[in-house]
């Protein structure tokens, strides 16, 4: 997967600019504004950094921990930060794959994971969120945005015809795990995790979640 993507990294900017416009960074940003000030951050498959650099601005004082597979992806997130004119001292770039990668012992109090848990398969899914999860702390928020399928109607068979396109090609570019769209939400609840607060996009194909170790299920629409 490292090698596909390290292959795409160069493009991805542009390729998201013309098949989404700022679909994509309206969902990763979606509850920047809402979230405590985090001290510790673990940011899995960042990408490009186009999250991270928002993420540095708004909170300056954090410390941040980004684990991708592709060396060149992580290039691009350091030369996002450079310019920005971002100090990235505060920022430790990890390159490995998340399936084997040996956490540390320290405990972070904000998870990121923005269009990444789709790219692994269920079995793949049930051994990285438990090990993920168990590295929050007691109150942590974990930011989450990717794709789903809506329930029904024309909306659902629009989903399902972008995401068979979607998958195809990251299947054969990038050799993607995932032959389909996985929901991590089962696993996620049974990591100690609660859905605050979800927010649909483009016509329900794109959402953007809030889950917490504590608090209550609350669902906001902003489709369309």
């Amino acid at each position: 997967m490292a090698t596909g993507f390290d292959r795409l990294a160069p493009h991805y900017r542009w390729m998201e600019r013309v098949l989404a416009g700022s679909k994509l960074q309206h969902c990763r940003i979606a509850f920047l504004d809402t979230i405590p000030a985090p001290r510790r951050v673990l940011l899995l498959g960042e990408g490009n950094g186009r999250f991270l650099v928002e993420l540095v601005r708004a909170h300056p004082r954090a410390s941040f921990m980004c684990v991708d597979g592709s060396v060149r992806m992580l290039d691009c997130a350091r030369a996002q930060l450079q310019a920005c004119g971002l100090n990235g001292d505060a920022v430790q770039f990890i390159h490995a794959d998340v399936l084997n990668w040996s956490p540390p012992a320290e405990q972070f109090d904000l998870i990121v994971s923005h269009f990444f848990l789709d790219c692994f398969r269920r079995d793949q899914l049930e051994k990285i969120v438990p090990v993920i999860g168990a590295l929050a702390t007691r109150e942590a928020r974990w930011l989450l945005a990717d794709f789903r399928e809506p329930p029904k109607g024309w909306m659902k068979w629009r989903a399902r015809l972008i995401l068979g396109l979607m998958y195809l090609f990251f299947r054969r570019v990038t050799r993607l795990p995932a032959g389909s769209l996985t929901p991590p939400d089962g696993l996620l609840m049974a990591s100690g995790f609660v859905l605050r607060e979800r927010r649909l996009f483009d016509w329900g194909l794109l959402h953007s979640d809030l889950w917490v170790k504590e608090g209550d299920f609350l669902t906001t629409d902003a489709s369309g």
